[in-house]
């Protein structure tokens, strides 16, 4: 039994010892990794010398650890799978403490937001109303709170805020996360517009001015793997056609113009349009100033990116 307990126990320090030199890398990466870790720091209130968790609100801590994971698949070994309720394992050598009570808030994150996601899904809806809405639910309120806090303009980390975009809209049932994106405000309206700046990041998320080139965002995000990803299925589940024709050969899309680009505006398009949320192809990008060469293939992305037609 002795040896059997020295051989797991060494097992178990290997595996931390290989996690924190993970952490290590991330934070050493320049892909975005870091702003994820960062969340997962304030979500999970890890101390500075990154050997215990203190959360408060551990299935907070677990969902965004997990959502670690997801992005980012190397660190699928030093979190726990098979849990109820999942939580830190190897990452830092022990366990979040899980207090059994909170398995009500699992509970509320999996069928809450009740009031938000059994309204039937209407377009155009006001981004104030919603505002509102999520702000007096419990359940989307505290996750709008950490995502506020991450994109604070006063002190604004853009890859950061991009994370906590990512985690808030992945976290949100597919109802609201709808309302929430595509909601709208009429053109006078102060008070709605700094509600929808808030939903959507704005400005520290999207900060760029003057906005790149669509094909530089295209290109910028070919060139990360966790855009090139979502972009991926982005361009299959929307725009089918583009994939089916030309796939990535850009003299190809060149011959392509709006009437050739039918979207297929279904609800995996649209999943696939909100996991864009949190990436460089959320950018407003823009043509003007391009030689006329380069025209053509930056409006066709351009189109992609932003038109609305596709969702009206």
């Amino acid at each position: 039994f002795t040896v059997l307990f020295i051989y797991f126990t060494c097992i178990s320090t290997v595996q931390t010892t290989d996690c924190l030199h993970l952490k290590e890398q991330c934070i050493n990466a320049g892909n975005g990794c870091e702003s994820v870790w960062n969340v997962v720091e304030d979500a999970c209130n890890i101390s500075v010398l990154g050997n215990g968790c203190k959360a408060e609100d551990t299935v907070g801590c677990n969902r965004i650890i997990q959502f670690l994971a997801d992005e980012y698949p190397e660190f699928k070994n030093c979190v726990c799978t098979t849990d109820d309720i999942c939580s830190i394992t190897t990452l830092l050598g022990k366990r979040c403490g899980i207090n059994k009570d909170n398995i009500s808030m699992e509970t509320k994150l999996q069928w809450g937001l009740s009031a938000l996601s059994k309204q039937a899904y209407t377009t155009n809806r006001s981004c104030l109303d919603v505002n509102r809405e999520c702000v007096e639910d419990e359940v989307c309120n505290k996750q709008l709170s950490l995502y506020l806090k991450v994109c604070s303009v006063n002190k604004c980390n853009v890859e950061g805020c991009q994370a906590a975009i990512r985690f808030f809209y992945q976290n949100m049932p597919f109802e609201v996360a709808q309302m929430m994106i595509f909601c709208d405000c009429i053109q006078h309206d102060e008070s709605c517009h700094r509600a929808k700046e808030l939903l959507h990041g704005k400005p520290c998320a999207v900060p760029v001015v003057p906005p790149p080139s669509c094909l530089n965002v295209i290109h910028t995000c070919e060139e990360n793997e966790l855009c090139r990803r979502k972009y991926t299925t982005f361009r299959s589940k929307c725009w089918r056609h583009v994939t089916k024709k030309c796939y990535s050969d850009e003299a190809c899309l060149e011959t392509l113009i709006k009437d050739d680009m039918p979207c297929s505006a279904n609800s995996d398009c649209k999943a696939a349009y909100i996991s864009n949320w949190g990436t460089m192809l959320h950018m407003e990008c823009t043509c003007q100033n391009l030689p006329p060469v380069e025209q053509p293939l930056c409006e066709l992305f351009h189109h992609m990116l932003h038109s609305k037609s596709c969702f009206s």
